[in-house]
């Protein structure tokens, strides 16, 4: 047994083990490209560690692509079969109900796991993420409510807190108190790509054109490692520029930027959802304006039909 980052018990092999899935954890949270590395050096530490099973399982959801779902449901299952906690047991059942499709069930089953462990940054940053996926922002709202009392500065994570009760906040039309959390959380990390991308709806919403552009400019030094939220975050900026009807900076950002078919990241996972909806959405925008996209729906197209029923 091993005590993580935010104060929570895990069964691991070693201390060495532990501080390596820390690392992993701190990966996904703040969107770093090697997140997937890091998990594959700490099962090389410990293959049999139930929360690094259950991250293996999380990773292959986060895909959001129907052949990754049988990684998911075996890692549920090992994790089950490995835990040495409640806790545990309670983040392999969770992990089940995602991959099975139930995702209100894995809402509930993380909640529950807030109630008990309300530092357990992993079933509060999933749950966040699920709920917006469904459109739920009062249940976003309520859940980053509920644990906040038990955060501070001094625990690790915390800028992802603020983050999250930002991206809450703006997503229930509370900006002030919104962007007051990510700009709080960029104090504390420059790099923090959540709580920048929190920032860019909220000045979106209000009509600061000029000034997301001069957010993400800005920000965009401290990006480095970052994974592809950053495409996302330029898309954003591409958004802002087409409020000003700046349409050869548009596509500059689609072809160099968040489509950027030499991109290591691109080539990666060049039909990873996020990224087809990002040059999907931004090309109907501007035909709607009556820009010429030239043939940059066709690759679009074939990743598509690639994935014709996959939902």
């Amino acid at each position: 047994m091993a005590i993580d980052a935010q104060g929570q018990t895990i069964t691991t092999a070693s201390d060495a083990a532990a501080a390596a899935y820390d690392h992993v954890v701190e990966g996904y949270l703040k969107y770093r490209a090697d997140a997937g590395q890091r998990l594959k050096a700490a099962m090389t530490l410990d293959p049999d560690m139930p929360m690094g099973l259950v991250l293996q399982g999380v990773f292959a959801m986060l895909a959001y692509n129907a052949a990754m779902v049988p990684r998911a449901q075996a890692a549920a299952a090992s994790a089950a079969r490995l835990a040495g906690t409640d806790r545990e047991r309670a983040h392999a059942a969770a992990l089940a109900r995602w991959a099975d499709g139930d995702v209100d069930g894995a809402l509930g089953a993380w909640e529950a796991i807030m109630a008990a462990h309300p530092r357990d940054i992993l079933a509060f940053r999933l749950h966040h993420f699920c709920a917006f996926w469904l459109g739920r922002a009062g249940q976003m709202l309520r859940a980053v409510d509920a644990v906040a009392p038990s955060w501070s500065a001094a625990i690790p994570g915390y800028g992802s807190i603020l983050a999250c009760r930002c991206f809450a906040n703006e997503e229930c039309g509370n900006y002030q108190v919104a962007e007051e959390a990510a700009r709080a959380a960029v104090a504390l990390d420059p790099g923090d790509l959540w709580a920048t991308h929190g920032v860019a709806h909220i000045l979106e919403m209000q009509g600061r054109s000029g000034e997301g552009i001069a957010w993400l400019k800005a920000l965009e030094q401290h990006w480095d490692g970052g994974s592809n939220l950053l495409h996302h975050l330029w898309w954003h900026r591409a958004m802002y520029h087409l409020e000003r009807g700046e349409h050869d900076e548009v596509l500059g950002l689609y072809d160099r930027g968040f489509r950027n078919h030499a991109s290591a990241l691109v080539q990666a996972m060049p039909d990873l959802y996020i990224d087809v909806q990002n040059a999907a959405s931004m090309l109907f925008r501007l035909e709607r304006h009556g820009v010429d996209v030239g043939d940059r729906w066709v690759e679009l197209a074939d990743k598509a039909e690639a994935r014709i029923g996959d939902c």
